[in-house]
């Protein structure tokens, strides 16, 4: 008989979990991911990613349509809101992924164990009432909305939520407060926005977009506001009451200061997000967290626990979907015995709101501290009211920014804010894996007319040879 029930048990099927399952099955692996919710996908597919850019999707439609977009290119409408039907396509679009993955399991042929994980040991893992051994255990649990202090969540009331609650909202709230200027409340205040909703967002920092290179932190807050929403930066929030349908906020300057109230129908706690590691067991084979609650690893996903690894949320780096998928393949060719790579350095971001927000690489600030010399930094920027699709298309907003090395001219960093940044920024991150200089980018035939040429043109003006500004 053989020692293990399966050579590799994946705890958690959202985006890094599923994936590293499927990939192991490719290899010949005996698989099997326990999952403790009824569906799979994680939070990514059921309450994230997925539907929040169903929602992000038909708002855009009907925002186009009510503030006169579609009136310019000579399409006269009234748009009547239909909530319900709204939602309903967010969920029959949740559904047909989830159930598409479930397809993949059983073409993969691996075992669902349905329930909740708990490690007896570093081989053995307690799934619901079952007891399940295996040579390889990922972890790969993901993470959960980080609480605020002295604010109760409740989606149930639809007065203070979380992100999941947010998707959830059966009316559009005549005033929305989103504490925290993140890209997940940014995204969800834009739902909201567009649907009508007065949307006031409170950051502590001076800035939105913790992260993300200034320029595009300082562009952003003016398409912002310019689109409607108030922004309070520099201020926190020191507490919350319900009192029936309605919430009152209380706001002081991050600096200290005076206190003051705000009222609103809806309150969204968007704050980030923390490892999903509670319940685990962890203690029963020793691993320990860092300061930050999470799993530290090797370079191939290791943990200090022979035969057990960790990828996704759970992991140092930024929480992302695609981040945590690709460290699921390679976690998996490591179990092979194969060589599984993820440069870390080269993990594209997006925030999808409009326009679209998106970079990869450093920032024109960590790139001067990490070369040590504003001089070793070159940048050359183009707007999109110069890249005639966008023009076009009546989307003028943005720009596309390039981050060099002076001395090598090797590209470190790209950040864009154009209608479909999202999908500019795969060419930037391809390249950049390829260690491209911004002269290949330059001379690398763009077609025309497309948004992608603005990033041709940002890279031709870090030599100061654009050609359409």
């Amino acid at each position: 008989m053989a020692e293990y029930d399966y050579d590799v048990l994946v705890i958690g099927a959202g985006p890094g979990g599923y994936v590293a399952a499927i990939r192991a099955a490719q290899l010949g692996l005996k698989t099997a991911c326990a999952e403790s919710h009824a569906t799979l996908g994680g939070t990514c597919l059921n309450v994230g990613c997925i539907p929040s850019k169903a929602m992000l999707h038909a708002s855009e439609f009907y925002d186009a349509a009510a503030n006169g977009a579609m009136e310019e290119m000579g399409i006269e409408v009234k748009p009547k809101l239909n909530l319900d039907k709204m939602h309903a396509q967010r969920l029959d679009a949740v559904d047909g992924l989830t159930k598409g993955v479930a397809f993949l399991f059983k073409k993969n042929k691996i075992d669902w164990k349905q329930g909740h994980a708990t490690f007896q040991d570093a081989h053995t893992v307690k799934v619901g009432d079952e007891t399940v051994t295996a040579k390889n255990i990922i972890i790969a649990t993901g993470s959960s909305v980080t609480p605020l202090p002295g604010i109760e969540v409740d989606n149930d009331k639809q007065v203070v939520v979380d992100s999941t609650g947010a998707l959830e909202l059966k009316s559009v709230p005549k005033k929305m407060v989103v504490i925290g200027g993140g890209v997940i409340g940014l995204e969800l205040g834009s739902v909201w926005r567009r649907l009508g909703a007065e949307v006031i967002v409170v950051e502590f920092l001076d800035q939105l977009l913790p992260g993300m290179d200034g320029e595009i932190r300082k562009e952003a807050a003016k398409i912002f506001k310019k689109q409607g929403m108030e922004l309070r930066l520099s201020t926190k929030v020191t507490g919350c009451t319900v009192k029936g349908k309605k919430a009152t906020l209380t706001l002081e300057p991050a600096a200290g200061g005076d206190s003051e109230t705000l009222d609103a129908d809806c309150v969204l706690v968007s704050i980030g997000r923390r490892p999903n590691t509670d319940g685990l067991g962890l203690e029963n084979i020793g691993l320990e967290l860092n300061k930050r609650g999470q799993i530290e690893t090797d370079h191939d996903f290791r943990t200090k626990v022979d035969g057990v690894w960790a990828i996704g949320d759970v992991i140092p780096g930024p929480m992302l979907a695609h981040k945590a998928e690709d460290e699921g393949i390679a976690c998996a060719e490591n179990i092979a015995g194969q060589t599984g790579i993820v440069n870390h350095d080269v993990i594209p971001g997006v925030v999808y709101t409009w326009p679209e927000i998106a970079g990869v690489g450093l920032t024109t600030e960590d790139a001067i501290e990490k070369l040590g010399d504003k001089a070793r930094v070159k940048t050359g920027k183009f707007p999109m009211m110069a890249n005639s699709r966008a023009k076009t298309n009546h989307e003028p907003d943005g720009f596309v920014k390039v981050v060099a090395d002076a001395e090598t001219d090797q590209v470190l960093g790209v950040w864009c804010i154009a209608s479909v940044a999202g999908t500019m920024i795969a060419q930037a991150a391809q390249a950049m894996e390829f260690g491209a200089t911004s002269e290949d980018i330059a001379y690398t035939c763009h077609a025309h007319p497309t948004h992608s040429e603005a990033i041709k043109e940002a890279a031709m003006a870090v030599q100061g040879k654009p050609i359409h500004i």
